[in-house]
C-alpha cells in the first residue's frame, strides 16, 4: 500500500515509519527540511520536502506520491503553544485533506485527542460530543479538534485517532520532557482532574492498525483513566522529582473525565502493550 505520512519525523511519525515498512508498505514522509528527508531515507522511506501551509507545494507532493492512504500525524507543540497547534489542526489539516482528495486518496487516518469531550461523570466514549461550549482558552483546542475531524470526514474512508496524553521517550511525559521540568519545579499539582494516557509505542501501533479499521473515531488510550491524585505523584517519582503539591479541594473540571478504550479493545482488537501508566511511567 502506498502511504503518505505527514508528520513523519515527529514523536509518533518516526515510530510509524519502520512499522509500515516492516509490513511491506511504500511510505512517503512529508518533511519541511532536507535533514528530515535524510532521516526518512535512512529508514527506507521516500521523502517529500514541503510545508503544509504552502498549498501548491503540498498538493504537488501528494500528487507525486500517488498514495492510497494519507496519514496525518501533524502537530505544532515544540514550544508548548496550544494556539499554534490549533492552527495546525485547522489550516494544516484542511490543506492536507484538500491535497489528498484532489489526488484521489480513498482513506485518511488522522491524529486527534481524547480530552476534547464535553463534561460528564464517567470516562468519555466515542459517542460523547465534543466540548464546543467550553470557555477560553480550552475552546481554542476544542475548535481545532472539531475542524480537524470535520475535514477528515470528507474522505471516502476515514479514521480519527483520539489519543490520550502521550508518554514515553521523546514526549512531554518522560525524563527531560516539558512535564518533567514542571514536576521538578513543583508546578504539577495532584488534583481531582482525570486523565487518560497512551504510550507512544501503542499510539504508533494503533495508527498502523487503523489502515484496516472501519471509518469512525477511536479512543486510543490505556486501560486506566486516573485522577491527578494518583498519577501525578507516580509521574514525579518516575522522573526523580519531589512529591507534588496536593490540591486542597477535590474539585474536578467536568471535562477532565478521561476516555474509555472499550471500542478499540473489544471491537477493533487493539491491545496496548502498556495497559497502565502505573507500570508504563517507570518502564519508559
Amino acid at each position: 500500500m502506498r502511504i503518505f505520512l505527514a508528520g513523519a519525523t515527529g514523536v509518533i511519525g518516526r515510530r510509524i515509519v519502520p512499522l509500515l515498512i516492516e509490513q511491506g508498505h511504500q511510505v512517503t514522509g512529508l518533511v519541511r527540511r532536507a535533514a528530515g528527508a535524510a532521516a526518512l531515507h535512512a529508514q527506507g522511506a521516500d521523502a517529500a520536502v514541503a510545508d503544509v501551509y504552502d498549498v501548491d507545494a503540498l498538493a504537488r507532493a501528494v500528487q507525486s506520491a500517488a498514495p492510497e492512504v494519507v496519514m496525518n500525524q501533524l502537530t505544532d507543540l515544540s514550544d508548548g503553544n496550544g494556539e499554534s497547534n490549533a492552527v495546525m489542526r485547522k489550516t494544516g489539516t484542511r490543506n492536507l485533506t484538500n491535497a489528498a482528495l484532489a489526488a484521489g486518496v480513498s482513506r485518511i487516518v488522522a491524529q486527534s485527542i481524547a480530552w476534547a469531550y464535553e463534561g460528564g461523570d464517567d470516562p468519555a466514549t466515542e459517542r460523547t460530543p465534543l466540548d464546543l461550549d467550553a470557555s477560553m482558552p480550552r475552546l481554542t483546542a476544542v475548535r481545532g479538534v472539531a475542524a480537524l475531524e470535520g475535514a477528515v470526514r470528507e474522505a471516502p474512508e476515514w479514521v480519527v485517532l483520539r489519543y490520550g496524553l502521550f508518554y514515553g521517550p521523546g514526549t512531554w511525559y518522560t525524563r527531560g520532557g516539558l512535564a518533567a521540568g514542571r514536576a521538578q519545579a513543583r508546578e504539577l499539582v495532584a488534583d481531582a482532574d482525570v486523565s487518560s494516557f497512551v504510550h507512544v509505542e501503542d499510539a504508533a501501533a494503533a495508527a498502523v492498525a487503523a489502515l484496516a479499521w472501519p471509518s469512525g473515531a477511536v479512543n486510543v488510550c490505556d486501560d486506566e483513566p486516573a485522577a491527578g491524585y494518583e498519577w501525578v505523584p507516580a509521574f514525579c517519582q518516575s522522573v526523580g522529582a519531589a512529591a507534588p503539591r496536593r490540591a486542597t479541594e477535590a474539585v474536578r473540571h467536568k471535562w477532565a473525565r478521561g476516555a474509555d478504550n472499550h471500542y478499540a479493545r473489544k471491537h477493533l482488537g487493539w491491545t496496548p502493550r502498556h495497559p497502565s501508566w502505573r507500570e508504563g511511567f517507570t518502564a519508559s
